[in-house]
């Protein structure tokens, strides 16, 4: 009886065993479109869903500091399509939002600020504070340099732009009047009022108008590495300028990356 089931014994294992072997095993031919199906689903999120962005200025601290690379939604904002719009979480932009856009004053210039009137709102600022639909708001993120009191800047648009004021763009000086009723500028339709947090040294649509909705790109979402870089960084655009700076972030990485910042919620 013993012997019998001992051999019943074997005969299970030595089934299991066949089992095993008979486990088809990856070719090189699966692996490799196994491969090429993440890669491309990886260039697909990266093309189409989110974009690398790197903050260039002061104009966003302290929410933003120069060197901040950040990776931004460019569909939430997009408009809803309706194969792909239940799987992404589109939406209005709303005020309050970080957005990243083409300037409206330089082409091909892409540019970060907050959404502070949407259309139909109601703008004015008085002493450097903002009013919103005659509520003064309440902006904790906004950061103020204790510079000169500029009338142009602080009391807008009250005080008109002037020949002083080299900042203000001269379309923007034709086209502001358009704007204003009584005290407040109007955010048109299709329109937004965007500035930065760093209040005193943003150039923002106080200087060059409204940001259309066609050249919003997306709102910054996570900031995947940070890493201490010169104000005038974006400026040096000569290939040894980019070499030389390449190299300093080679042998700084460590010492001059700021950890504290990394996976840090862009709000």
């Amino acid at each position: 009886m013993a012997e019998k089931e001992s051999k019943n014994g074997l005969a299970k294992e030595s089934k299991k065993e066949a089992g095993k072997e008979e486990q088809p095993r990856e070719t090189t031919v699966e692996f490799l479109a196994s491969l090429a199906g993440v890669l491309v689903t990886g260039l697909f999120i990266i093309t189409f869903v989110f974009q690398a962005f790197e903050i260039p200025s002061s104009s966003m601290e302290n929410t933003l500091l120069i060197g901040d690379h950040v990776f931004v939604n460019r569909v939430q904002f997009s408009p809803q399509t309706h194969w792909v719009g239940p799987l992404l979480p589109y939406r209005e932009i709303r005020r309050g939002d970080i957005v990243v856009f083409l300037s409206p004053a330089e082409p091909g210039l892409y540019v970060v600020k907050r959404i502070i009137g949407i259309p139909g709102d109601r703008l004015h600022l008085r002493d450097g504070a903002v009013y919103r639909n005659g509520q003064k708001l309440d902006e904790p993120y906004v950061q103020h340099s204790g510079g000169d009191y500029v009338p142009y800047r602080d009391n807008f648009p009250a005080v008109p732009p002037s020949e002083a004021n080299t900042n203000v763009t001269p379309e923007w000086q034709l086209a502001l009047p358009q704007h204003i009723q009584g005290d407040d500028l109007v955010v048109p339709p299709g329109g937004y009022f965007g500035m930065g947090d760093n209040r005193d040294v943003s150039l923002d649509s106080r200087y060059w108008g409204f940001i259309p909705q066609e050249n919003v790109i997306g709102r910054p979402m996570i900031i995947y590495w940070s890493f201490e870089t010169p104000p005038n960084q974006y400026l040096q655009t000569e290939v040894s300028q980019r070499l030389g700076f390449l190299a300093h972030v080679v042998i700084h990485f460590f010492d001059e990356t700021r950890w504290r910042r990394t996976l840090k919620i862009v709000n």
